[in-house]
């Protein structure tokens, strides 16, 4: 069967659909019939009875069947969101990231999610799955529980816009308001600023950021106070409010000694958990907190 290009009501173009059924080319009989009018929800990729379950090689694990629930919602046409199911088969390494390919490509390309580098360094793919936020590209289908539906649905506290999508201005704002950069006051050097291991590993932690919104849209304070700055944002202020080449720790503070900066944080523990990079974010808090009362 000839590969199939649609595009969207809005003109977008989607993925050309291919065919993975190999007997398909036999008749229209060969493939699944059209689902009727008020189906429900559930979308199905292919009939995973269809064929050789693991491609007839020996050793090759037998795919799972997975019943993907994602929270959808399309500004032109939902007025609240509401959850959609579709029917994938997937090996148990494979990661949610693949699912969410397999049903954009091959079911529904309407499904809009963000990713990049699918590898876990870009963070452009937090999720919310099975009610706690990860990287869609990080999370294996293993570790998840095959036999219950898999949640995925947007990161909480940032407005929506389209399915899996939302607005990361307001996470960026704040981020920019901490002066991210290095200051070093003084004339150029001749030559580059030097720093001993140990000053190196004093803001080692904090440099792993990779800016997914994960530690700060898994928090509390954050959902119910749109000022807060967040956990990301102050951990990449103690990136550099601990750098010994800086020199811009004292006004990083202050800004942070605002009523909607570090006290605000409750340690409530969530941004540690959901930081897919090992983050230890709320000692890095536990840290500009002591600063801020202690000095550097």
């Amino acid at each position: 069967m000839a590969d199939q290009t649609t595009e969207s009501a809005t003109g977008d173009r989607r993925e050309p659909i291919v065919s993975q059924d190999p007997t398909e080319d036999a008749g229209p009989a060969a493939g699944p019939a059209p689902a009727a009018e008020g189906a429900p929800s559930v979308k199905h990729l292919h009939d995973p009875q269809a064929g050789a379950t693991n491609g007839g090689s020996p050793g090759v694990p037998a795919p799972l069947h997975l019943v993907v629930r994602i929270r959808r919602y399309d500004p032109e046409a939902d007025t609240v969101p509401h959850w959609e199911d579709y029917r994938v088969d997937a090996q148990p390494t494979d990661r949610v990231l693949d699912a969410l390919h397999r049903i954009k490509w091959e079911q529904d390309g309407s499904l809009t999610f963000r990713r990049s580098c699918a590898h876990g360094v870009c963070g452009s793919d937090a999720v919310r799955i099975n009610g706690r936020n990860r990287l869609a590209c990080k999370t294996l289908v293993k570790d998840l529980d095959p036999a219950k539906p898999i949640t995925v649905e947007p990161i909480k506290g940032l407005p929506l816009l389209k399915d899996l999508v939302v607005d990361m201005e307001p996470f960026l704002d704040s981020y920019k308001q901490v002066l991210p950069f290095l200051v070093a006051g003084g004339n150029p050097p001749t030559r580059e600023r030097l720093q001993s291991q140990e000053q190196r590993q004093r803001y080692d932690d904090t440099t792993k950021c990779i800016l997914c919104a994960a530690c700060t849209t898994s928090c509390p304070v954050f959902w119910t106070d749109g000022q807060y700055f967040g956990p990301a944002a102050i951990v990449n202020a103690h990136r550099f409010i601990f750098d010994s080449r800086d020199t811009a720790a004292t006004q990083r503070l202050s800004i942070l000694n605002d009523r909607e900066g570090v006290w605000r944080c409750r340690t409530t523990f969530n941004c540690t958990e959901a930081c897919p990079r090992g983050i230890e974010v709320t000692k890095a808090i536990s840290e500009v907190k002591q600063a801020l009362v202690y000095g550097l």
